[in-house]
């Protein structure tokens, strides 16, 4: 037996089998409960009348009969005569298995207490009238009426109950069916496009609700996934071509070695050691995202004074005066490595005959924490092109004009990591503000 492979299929199979189910069981409620009653109640009633009008018809005297006859078939469709015996070898039975036939004759049944025969009135010119004999105060009459009054057709309604609701039922499944699958079908094509490295189209955010949001999500993903493409290629070309410059002095350096070597070619050396291994730290940290520490109940005060007592004890100029205490929730070394990378920016890049200036502001929602200099500012249209990895203003990559470019692509993954928000804006007076939102009701959930 095959069975249907696809989603459409399976779930269109499904709900036809389920409906139809539904659609048999309804349908033998009806002809339970309705449709076999109120046949039942239609079949007693007309062999109440038949027999009704067959002991009127023998009580009435005969000049009376033919009136009467005449509107019993005029006013119930009814004709009552005497049965003649010599054509009882000419009757034919009808024999339909009618439902209503059967409560017919149980009716008539009950009230005459002889077996009855149903038989085809070959007087009929159309033979559309049937007839049966009725024994009636030691007579036998034949009462005839219209095949018409057998009433439901069963066979009928049935056929068409059920013709009609499967048909409903395939329509209803089908399109149901389709407008899900056709949704998940373009989820599909659209998943193999990322795995065949195609460009990349978002899905329309349209239909219910619940495709709706996995369309969303799915398009949600594939920024990401796009964006962690293009990190990856910026990440790899940016450390070939950082590792490129000291591999080159150190191998440069040892060609010129002497036997005894410079203490200061040594110092070189070992500078470039050190900055070789700082850019792959950075490279991991970004790439890790410092993602499962734990979160801490801290006053905002002390990460920020031990910073800046160490920036000053290094030369640096800050201006930092404590407000009052705020405590929040957060990762330890997730808010140092933020603040270390907003101030290395900052000092790097201001004027050296300003101080760079840091503040906080508390409130009931959320923390705010400012590091504002005095430097050549962003240009508006590359605020947010600063937090990718390796992307530098001045377009090149020397050291003396700037750092690694890992610094604000690890403090913006940081942030979003722990749900933080860093934002950067020109200054008034000119340099740049960069201001650091965490949330105080919120509290990180490791791993």
């Amino acid at each position: 037996m095959l069975r249907p492979k696809s989603l459409f299929a399976v779930t269109g199979l499904t709900l036809t089998i389920a409906m139809g189910v539904f659609l048999l069981i309804s349908l033998s409620a009806i002809t339970f409960y309705i449709l076999a009653p109120v046949s039942r109640q239609a079949a007693d009633d007309l062999a109440a009348l038949m027999v009704l009008s067959a002991q009127t018809w023998v009580e009435l005297p005969p000049q009376t009969r033919p009136d009467f006859e005449q509107e019993l078939l005029a006013r119930h469709h009814l004709r009552v005569a005497l049965a003649e015996t010599e054509q009882e070898q000419e009757q034919q039975p009808f024999d339909h298995a009618a439902l209503y036939l059967r409560f017919l004759k149980d009716a008539l049944l009950r009230r005459t207490g002889q077996p009855i025969r149903i038989m085809i009135d070959q007087s009929s010119d159309n033979g559309d009238w049937l007839q049966t004999d009725l024994p009636v105060a030691e007579r036998v009459l034949r009462v005839s009426f219209q095949s018409e009054r057998l009433g439901t057709h069963f066979p009928a309604a049935t056929l068409l109950i059920l013709t009609a609701g499967t048909l409903v039922i395939l329509l209803t499944s089908l399109l149901l069916v389709r407008r899900i699958t056709r949704s998940l079908a373009r989820l599909a094509e659209a998943t193999a496009r990322i795995g065949d490295s195609q460009p990349l189209t978002p899905l329309p955010e349209t239909g219910p609700r619940e495709l709706a949001a996995l369309a969303r999500s799915f398009n949600r993903m594939e920024k990401q996934v796009k964006d962690l493409l293009e990190n990856r290629t910026t990440l790899l070309a940016g450390i070939s071509h950082d590792l490129r410059t000291p591999i080159s002095r150190m191998g440069l350096a040892l060609e010129m070695l002497p036997p005894q070597p410079d203490p200061d070619l040594v110092d070189r050396l070992r500078q470039d050691l050190a900055e070789m291994e700082r850019l792959i730290g950075q490279t991991l940290e970004l790439a890790r995202g410092l993602d499962n520490q734990e979160t801490e109940l801290l006053d905002i005060r002390e990460p920020i004074d031990t910073l800046v007592s160490r920036y000053i004890q290094g030369g640096a100029r800050l201006e930092w005066t404590p407000g009052d205490s705020c405590i929040i929730r957060v990762v330890p070394l997730a808010l140092q490595r933020v603040l270390t990378n907003l101030l290395d920016n900052a000092i790097r890049f201001s004027d050296p005959k300003q101080p760079v200036e840091i503040d906080y502001r508390c409130g009931h929602g959320e923390l705010v924490i400012r590091v504002l200099d005095r430097g050549p500012g962003i240009p508006a249209e590359q605020v947010e092109s600063v937090f990718r990895p390796f992307y530098r203003l001045e377009g090149s990559r020397s050291r003396s004009t700037g750092g690694s470019g890992l610094g604000l692509a690890i403090t913006r993954q940081l942030c979003d990591t722990n749900r933080w928000e860093i934002e950067l804006a020109p200054r008034d007076g000119g340099g740049t503000e960069a201001r650091l939102r965490i949330p105080r009701n919120y509290s990180k959930t490791p791993g």
